[in-house]
């Protein structure tokens, strides 16, 4: 059965204690996430900071929010050629912590949940082998995400 943002995040152990309301929390990157109605958003969880210490020394995806009761996924990040395999590793290390521990997330993710968001000016060559990669992988920077 379908949750709340906030109840799907409560439901999973290891970050129910990572639930914060609103997008103030992601500190300086909360001006990369831009909403049209802030009465839809659902809170965040800033998962690298909550599940570091689970998978310690690997790279993790920053943030999770929920807007509209829809988890998505944040990951600010150097967009750059030599990032694409780093954010590929991130991404799918992501989806498979949905489909073990993160169920109650992947059941209410958006359609397009995983987004990468420029940290700075993106430098990914569009004709390269890594720009392809990234695309097949569904990532595409943007510098800003606007829901």
């Amino acid at each position: 059965m379908p949750q709340s943002f906030k109840e799907a995040v409560l439901t999973i152990g290891e970050i129910s204690d990572c639930y914060s309301p609103g997008l103030r929390a992601l500190g300086a990157n909360s001006i990369k996430i831009e909403v049209s109605n802030t009465r839809k958003l659902n809170g965040r969880v800033f998962l690298e900071n909550c599940l570091q210490s689970r998978f310690s020394g690997e790279n993790l995806w920053d943030y999770c929010f929920g807007y509209s009761d829809r988890a998505w996924f944040a990951e600010v990040h150097p967009a750059q050629t030599s990032e694409v395999e780093t954010m590929i590793k991130k991404l799918n290390r992501r989806k498979k912590w949905l489909k073990t521990n993160g169920k109650p997330l992947n059941e209410i993710k958006a359609e397009k949940a995983f987004i990468w968001i420029a940290s700075g000016k993106t430098a990914i060559l569009p004709n390269s082998r890594q720009h392809r990669k990234a695309i097949e992988s569904g990532l595409k920077p943007i510098s800003k995400l606007m829901l």
